[in-house]
């Protein structure tokens, strides 16, 4: 559990801490690049709650996740379609359902250990 959460804490802190400005043109990248990332760490996180929690899976499906998000916004560019909102949309019910599974698996622990 301590990567996806060095890597939440190391991004935030780098993000506050810079006073980078993105050009409105890549904006659509930059969320979805946002998107990918947060489900990849939340995905980490609730695989390391269910033990099933495996390195070489996170990181490569961390940066492969940014990368075909990004291509993905940008063929829709070139297409001239909105394409990244399905990206958004896939890795925004990806993200909360996440969520949900991690604040589940919690609460259960949090229960057996009061009716030990």
């Amino acid at each position: 559990m301590w990567l996806p959460a060095l890597c939440l804490i190391v991004g935030l802190s780098l993000g506050l801490m810079t006073d980078i400005t993105v050009p409105d043109q890549y904006s659509n990248y930059l969320s979805i690049a946002v998107l990918a990332a947060l489900d990849t760490i939340f995905g980490g996180i609730r695989a390391h709650l269910e033990g099933l929690f495996n390195e070489k899976v996170f990181l490569t499906g961390f940066f492969f996740n940014i990368i075909l998000a990004a291509l993905l916004a940008f063929l829709g560019v070139q297409l001239g379609v909105d394409l990244y909102l399905a990206a958004v949309f896939a890795f925004g019910v990806r993200l909360f359902q996440n969520i949900a599974i991690i604040r589940r698996v919690l609460i259960d622990k949090k229960q057996k250990n009061v009716e030990m």
